[in-house]
């Protein structure tokens, strides 16, 4: 290969190293949330080039729950829907967690949102004006 097509390859593995992508971002979405609906406004009015991931139906694996919790610096019980009935349900109130991690991979109702992801950082937008932090 050829050092502009080296370039080229590198681009489509970090798209956030070309200027024309610094408005990118990605929401872990449930359209049923009005803060999550919210939010993706904020991000679109803001002038982002949004990839929405509705989580309910291609949820994260546990690697990746472990991977976006970590990078929003928060902990996995900051992370997790406490308050959803399913966590009573099914006794979630002191796991580990890696409990946690499991129960939130094989139930993704139980993962907060939304969760967005920018150039300038990944956060759990509860409250909706967290983002602000990340534009």
């Amino acid at each position: 290969m050829h050092g502009s097509e080296w370039n080229d390859l590198a681009t489509m593995a970090n798209p956030w190293t070309t200027t024309h992508n610094q408005n990118m971002s990605t929401i872990y979405h449930n359209p049923r949330c009005g803060t999550s609906r919210n939010t993706l406004a904020r991000l679109e009015e803001a002038g982002h080039n949004v990839e929405v991931i509705e989580y309910l139906k291609n949820p994260l694996d546990k690697e990746g729950l472990r991977k976006l919790i970590a990078d929003a610096n928060l902990s996995v019980k900051e992370a997790v829907r406490s308050k959803e009935s399913l966590f009573t349900e099914l006794n979630l109130e002191s796991v580990t967690d890696e409990e946690l991690l499991d129960a939130m991979a094989a139930h993704p109702i139980l993962m907060n949102r939304p969760f967005v992801i920018t150039e300038k950082g990944t956060r759990l937008c509860r409250p909706k004006e967290v983002v602000e932090e990340i534009l």
